[in-house]
């Protein structure tokens, strides 16, 4: 009976093992381990290069010690507008998809208390919070073309004739289980035969191998609709001080939270010749994923001479637990596929979702090294340089071990460059910057490297300031039209255009 009970316990392990990481992929910890440009219009205008200047809340992000550079309490709320522009290529086919969003983005504010002794030691002492929305996952991808080799049916057939050193699924499960009580990686192969997409080799109930009904001559007919939704913000917590009037140090305390949902609908045409079998497909999945993490900074930053600072920051990684829920359904136009049945169209909706373990992501430190010169009262000029090691992203346990392998074996060191400038004209502030971060990936394809630009403008009124950016950046990715077993991807390019309105008062 023990022997018995641990064979059982032991194949679980081994099928939510190959669940997890089928649902769970490379790309998803890329994902949560990836900068964007976010925060106050100010800061967005510069393209963040505020590592060395601080003065503004969502520098602290960068460098926490640049809350001490404010000398009074200062809030800021900020709101932006996000024009995405997907143009998918499938096969040589073109598509583009559009999506508009808008967020209340950020929220912040910093404390100053101040000790005018003349030759203290300690000048200034900070305390802070700040919210910001660091990833707007409000996104579509549409992309479509003919395929000439891969059907859908490699998808579900890899499920069905078993994954790794396990044997299939046997066909009285299929006929005779119910949904909810199948394991995910059987609930696929139990969609894949509600859909006529393949059948037994034998009619015994014992069969567990299985082959196609999509005829093998190619050129298949593919349309994948994905549509993303949610975010990722970022609660920091944050303490620093001046001292000697020439040093400032800081750091934070993060708390991260994440909440995003994946909606997928892929359509096949499987080029069937006959009027009968199966002609056409329908996938359609839904991906919840949902959680928090928290995460550290510290930095500092000196003042050379009057007009030039430095400053280095570090970000801890952020360790995030989080937890997944899927729901699918599948219909396809089948004539006589079932004998018993007059109808040629099928679909299967059970109607429940499927539940998975939580599991834990590290996601790689970063170095941040800053300079910045600043003119008087004019203006001032900045850059900020970023290192990241994106091959130390990993899942916290040894189911996800090929997973993190493939993250060791395809990532590695990235670097982001951010210059900023900005000047001065009586009340009116002029901004620009330039933004560049490298590809997490060492064949720098999966996804490219980012190109942006950005600039604005702000106003200072007595006791406040309206502050209006405008960012622009452009990169390029593959985009997998499904996971495991079809693996084909559109290469996609995405363009956005963002508007930020922040306004900033003296509390």
């Amino acid at each position: 009976m023990k022997r018995i009970i641990f064979s059982a316990a032991a194949l679980f392990a081994v099928v939510a093992t190959y669940a997890q990481q089928d649902l769970n992929t490379a790309a998803d910890a890329v994902r949560y381990s990836s900068d964007n440009l976010t925060g106050t219009a100010r800061f967005r205008a510069m393209s963040g290069a505020f590592g060395a200047v601080g003065g503004d809340i969502s520098a602290i992000g960068v460098n926490p010690a640049g809350s001490a550079v404010f000398n009074y309490n200062t809030g800021t709320a900020s709101a932006s507008s996000y024009n995405t522009s997907n143009s998918a290529d499938y096969f040589g086919t073109k598509t583009t998809k559009n999506n508009n969003a808008f967020d209340l983005n950020q929220v912040g504010a910093v404390f100053v208390f101040s000790n005018t002794a003349e030759g203290a030691f300690m000048n200034k002492f900070t305390l802070g919070f700040n919210y910001e929305n660091t990833n707007s996952y409000y996104n579509k991808i549409d992309a479509q073309g003919n395929n000439p080799t891969n059907s859908i049916d490699s998808y579900f057939l890899r499920y069905a004739n078993g994954i790794g050193n396990e044997g299939g699924i046997t066909l009285n499960t299929l006929k005779n289980a119910y949904y909810d009580e199948l394991s995910f990686i059987d609930q696929q192969a139990y969609l894949g035969y509600n859909a006529y997409i393949f059948d037994p080799v034998t009619q015994d109930g014992s069969n567990t191998q299985y082959t196609s009904n999509i005829p093998a001559n190619g050129n298949y007919f593919q349309k994948n609709s994905l549509s993303t939704r949610g975010y990722n913000g970022k609660m920091a917590l944050n303490f620093a001080t001046q001292l000697k009037q020439r040093f400032y140090l800081g750091g934070n305390i993060n708390f991260h939270f994440t909440d995003y949902v994946k909606t997928t609908s892929f359509y096949e045409d499987t080029g069937n010749p006959s009027t009968t079998g199966l002609q056409a497909v329908r996938f359609n999945n839904e991906r919840y994923t949902y959680g928090g993490g928290i995460s550290f900074n510290v930095g500092g930053i000196v003042k050379i001479t009057e007009e030039l600072r430095a400053g280095i920051a570090y970000e801890s990684p952020t360790w995030y637990r989080l937890q997944d829920e899927i729901t699918q359904s599948i219909s396809s136009f089948c004539p006589e596929c079932d004998a018993n049945s007059n109808e040629d169209t099928f679909t299967t909706n059970p109607g429940i979702t499927f539940v998975f373990d939580n599991y834990t992501i590290k996601t790689p430190s970063k170095w941040t090294g800053s300079l910045a010169y600043v003119f008087g009262k004019n203006g001032l000029l900045s850059v900020d340089y970023s290192l990241k090691d994106y091959s130390k992203t990993e899942y916290r346990n040894a189911r996800y071990q090929a997973i993190n392998t493939e993250l060791t074996n395809t990532l590695t060191m990235a670097g982001e460059l951010r210059i900023g400038a900005e000047y001065r004209i009586k009340k009116f502030s002029l901004r620009g910057g330039y933004r560049y971060m490298e590809s997490p990936y060492k064949n720098g394809s999966t996804i490219g490297a980012l190109t942006g630009y950005t600039g604005g403008l702000g106003y200072s009124f007595p006791g406040s300031r309206l502050d209006l950016a405008y960012s622009w950046y452009q990169r390029k990715m593959d985009s997998p039209l499904l996971t495991a077993g079809f693996t084909d991807a559109a290469r996609v390019t995405s363009t956005n255009n963002n508007i930020t309105l922040s306004y900033t008062i003296d509390l």
